[in-house]
């Protein structure tokens, strides 16, 4: 029985203004090459059909040749230009993913993805419809007021920190994005929100893998080097 045509959505519209340099996080260079050609690199060499890649429209001819070309990337269908916001560019995703039964959607900002971690995604997407890598927290967690005084300590063995990829059905996805369009939400943070708010669908913790940390600040790209011998 065949599985259906599985697509990775890759994210990489960001500015990444926390990095304090002119150049985007998912362009700066991690031993020796791009952040972003990383996560493009793991999934050629997964199990997906094909690969589209979100970027700015002012990036899609440097993506095109001086990574997907260059580094002989075969599995991106295409390269489409984001929005202004995340939910948007995953939006202009997904409307390029025509072909699409499963969805897995993935921050180009997370260099350290492994293939099992991908390989993982794809199974449990098509046994439950919805489901995201993620890790269990491992500190303390406090949730404050607005002054910062800590108001509650939710149990620890019940937090998990959300990584991605994010995987779902391509119909529902798609679905959820268009009901969310009406409204123009602005507080969505990931996929899994807008699946839980316009489709009333749960999503599934899958174990990701605490190498799989996204380049935020500086001293991620010191940690994110020595991550990738692990991978």
């Amino acid at each position: 029985m065949k599985r259906g045509h599985v697509t990775a959505i890759v994210l990489a519209a960001g500015t990444g203004r926390r990095m304090q340099s002119d150049v985007p996080k998912q362009y700066m260079d991690l031993d020796g090459k791009p952040v972003l050609y990383y996560s493009l690199k793991s999934f050629e060499k997964s199990s997906v059909d094909d690969i589209i890649l979100v970027t700015s429209q002012n990036d899609i001819s440097y993506c095109r040749e001086n990574i997907v070309e260059q580094y002989g990337l075969c599995k991106v269908k295409c390269i489409v230009a984001g929005g202004t916001e995340r939910y948007w560019s995953v939006r202009n995703g997904l409307q390029a993913a025509t072909d699409a039964k499963y969805v897995l959607i993935h921050d180009g900002a997370r260099p350290c993805l492994s293939i099992e971690v991908i390989e993982r995604s794809i199974i449990e997407v098509i046994k439950c419809g919805a489901c995201t890598a993620a890790v269990p927290a491992k500190d303390t967690i406090k949730l404050v007021d607005d002054q910062l005084y800590g108001v509650s300590t939710p149990p620890r063995n019940r937090l998990w920190q959300i990584q991605t990829p994010q995987s779902f059905v391509y119909n529902d996805i798609i679905e959820a994005y268009s009901r969310m369009e009406k409204e123009e939400s602005t507080d969505i943070t990931d996929d899994t929100m807008i699946m839980e708010r316009y489709m009333n669908v749960k999503t599934k913790l899958i174990q990701g893998d605490y190498c799989n940390i996204k380049i935020t600040t500086p001293e991620d790209l010191l940690v994110a080097k020595v991550l990738l011998k692990r991978v």
